[in-house]
């Protein structure tokens, strides 16, 4: 069985993605509208043999192209040939999934130190020393 590797941590079955050749949009001439040139993917991630830690993050992405049935589409029709764009579909498939397997580091609160603190309290009471000697003198 193939996988298609998105990095280290994650792999997709091929038989989860589904790939279907299409007529691309827009101006051409007469080729365009003969040749099927644009790829139309389609990528079942509950198929895909991915665990649910990452088929949770992929549905949590805030993306179009990924729909509430954990089906990821993608329509590329950049280039003119049929194999540079099912190449560029799967190189965004892999941009779009890479990310989620980053993982971000725990925050540890931490205090300021004394003398920061220190040095904080004494550059505001500066601070207001140098406002108050700006105003008028009253007698």
């Amino acid at each position: 069985m193939s996988y298609l590797v998105i990095n280290d941590k994650l792999k997709l079955n091929y038989q989860a993605i589904e790939l279907q050749m299409i007529r691309a949009q827009g101006s051409g001439g007469q080729n365009v509208n003969k040749v099927a040139s644009a790829i139309h993917l389609r990528c079942d991630i509950y198929q895909a043999e991915i665990s649910q830690y990452y088929i949770d993050k992929i549905l949590s992405l805030n993306d179009q192209r990924i729909s509430k049935d954990g089906i990821i589409t993608i329509k590329a029709q950049t280039f003119r040939t049929q194999e540079k764009n099912r190449a560029d579909a799967i190189e965004r498939l892999k941009a779009l999934l890479a990310p989620v397997t980053v993982v971000q580091k725990t925050r540890r609160a931490t205090k300021p130190t004394k003398s920061s603190q220190r040095k904080r309290v004494d550059k505001k009471k500066a601070h207001g020393q140098l406002k108050s000697n700006r105003a008028k003198i009253r007698i």
